[in-house]
């Protein structure tokens, strides 16, 4: 049996979150302290406390995701659980799962992430960019919305997460406008998203190619356990094309769905997921239903999931 680990990306976040597994073990609040030192702020603190637009600043969500999710394979590891096949990360969750591999440290990781959250705040004066939830029409119907909409400007499919479920980013009247044709076309719901930054769009394009120069001067190491990446649903192995898929993922489409199909088409029956919340084992369910999905993120999942991928 071939399992994988998966880890979540922005919008997981919450106040709180793993408040309950830092109570029963030393290690969250560990890495956690850890991460303050790299960034010079108590990153626990606003996790723990917020204010929740503190935490759900890109800067912030960043680090403090990457940290949760690296926590949470920790206490995995000292629980007994095994070591998967395959890993893989929803958008920032890619570099989570780098960090679990062995191929980037820690420290390292957490200054890439927040630099990569100031860049992408930076790229798009803020209420200029936008994001929007499409469910309900095909990968092709959404396209053909924001190429009827564009009218000049950036509008274009970035998260295809499941099958009906694509979220489109660009200029905030172009997505207003995809919306419409959307909707139109028989969208069964097309929604703004509460977000500052028009993730994985063209519009990213400058701040990819700074982060291109940030990751440059990052040590990499090979993966230990290969590491899906979004850009282009594989596993890379040289670290030249790993860097350049994290630096072209700022400005691509996350392909979730071709990525957990890849994972199923080698084999992978069982994926865990590593972080707070659920969305990605929700979104399973609409993308390979024979793969059975844990969510681990407190005391109890994880012992769960532990037992899910040992029977």
């Amino acid at each position: 049996m071939k399992w994988a680990c998966i880890y979540p990306g922005q919008g997981s976040q919450s106040v709180g979150m793993l408040a309950e597994l830092a109570g029963h073990n030393s290690l969250v609040g560990e890495l956690f302290r850890r991460a303050s030192t790299v960034l010079g702020q108590d990153l626990w603190d606003i996790v723990a406390n917020g204010p929740e637009e503190r935490l759900n600043s890109t800067e912030i969500t960043q680090p403090a995701m990457l940290t949760a999710g690296y926590a949470v394979w920790n206490v995995w590891l000292e629980k007994g659980g095994a070591r998967p096949d395959f890993m893989a990360g929803h958008s920032l969750g890619e570099y989570t799962a780098l960090v679990c591999s062995g191929a980037l440290s820690f420290e390292d990781a957490v200054m890439l992430v927040h630099e990569r959250g100031k860049l992408m705040q930076n790229a798009v004066p803020a209420g200029q960019g936008a994001m929007a939830a499409i469910l309900g029409l095909s990968d092709e119907q959404v396209q053909a919305a924001c190429e009827q909409a564009a009218n000049g400007q950036v509008v274009e499919p970035v998260n295809y997460n499941s099958p009906g479920q694509v979220v489109i980013a660009g200029e905030h009247d172009a997505v207003e406008r995809a919306i419409e044709a959307a909707k139109a076309t028989g969208a069964k719901r097309a929604m703004l998203l509460a977000v500052s930054v028009p993730s994985h769009c063209a519009l990213m394009r400058e701040a990819g190619d700074q982060l291109a120069d940030r990751l440059a001067a990052v040590d990499f190491s090979m993966p230990e356990i290969p590491v899906i990446q979004n850009m282009d649903a594989v596993a890379h192995n040289d670290i030249d094309s790993i860097r350049s898929a994290l630096a072209g993922q700022l400005y691509s489409p996350v392909r979730w769905v071709e990525t957990i199909r890849n994972l199923h088409q080698q084999g992978v029956s069982k994926l865990v997921e590593c972080g707070p919340g659920k969305v990605l084992t929700g979104l399973n369910k609409r993308i390979e239903k024979t793969m059975q999905a844990s969510p681990a993120f407190d005391s109890g999942s994880i012992e769960s999931a532990v037992q899910a991928i040992t029977e």
